[in-house]
């Protein structure tokens, strides 16, 4: 079995990831005790990531020690390079990294924000799997999950999953 590109991301009903200065605090409203929304199952699934270098920035902003130690993670960056102990910068060609990534031996590949790594990946028909988690929240404003400029694409619904907090998540397969 072939190694599978997977988008695990949240977003508002509106449709954004963020307010324009980046601020994730609407992600807080379906906070529950004891409820990760099936991340922990997921993160079982997969030994790679992929993420946007403010994505990271945004993680590193929370001051918890770094969660995903026990896996590859690239964070894309035109201006940073190098390594450290938790993750490796990627500046290259993205179609490039995802095949290098499907052809080696290994278990799925996570890929999350922001929209610009979306949007790239959706330009180039990379996906494989979207699991989009949508929070009961209009932003009104911010930063899109959708850019728009990607080629239209067709998906098959799986699986959808409603919890008591209000949260409601779509599990999609990309149709080639």
């Amino acid at each position: 079995m072939s190694r599978e590109v997977i988008l695990y991301i949240a977003m508002s009903l509106d449709g954004y990831i963020a307010t324009e200065d980046d601020n994730i605090d609407f992600l807080s409203k379906v906070d529950v005790l004891g409820e990760d929304y099936g991340y922990g199952d997921f993160q079982h699934q997969v030994d790679t990531l992929i993420w946007g270098r403010k994505t990271y920035d945004k993680l590193l902003s929370f001051g918890i020690p770094f969660p995903h130690k026990d896996k590859k993670c690239y964070v894309l960056s035109k201006s940073r390079t190098g390594r450290n102990e938790d993750i490796e910068y990627y500046g290259g060609d993205l179609v490039e990294l995802i095949s290098k990534l499907k052809n080696e031996e290994g278990k799925n590949i996570y890929c999350d924000g922001g929209g610009e790594v979306v949007f790239s990946l959706l330009k180039n028909k990379l996906i494989d799997k979207m699991i989009i988690s949508i929070i009961p929240h209009l932003l009104g404003a911010g930063k899109r999950l959708f850019n728009d400029g990607r080629p239209e694409q067709s998906m098959d619904l799986m699986k959808s999953v409603s919890y008591p907090s209000g949260l409601v998540q779509l599990w999609y397969d990309m149709k080639d």
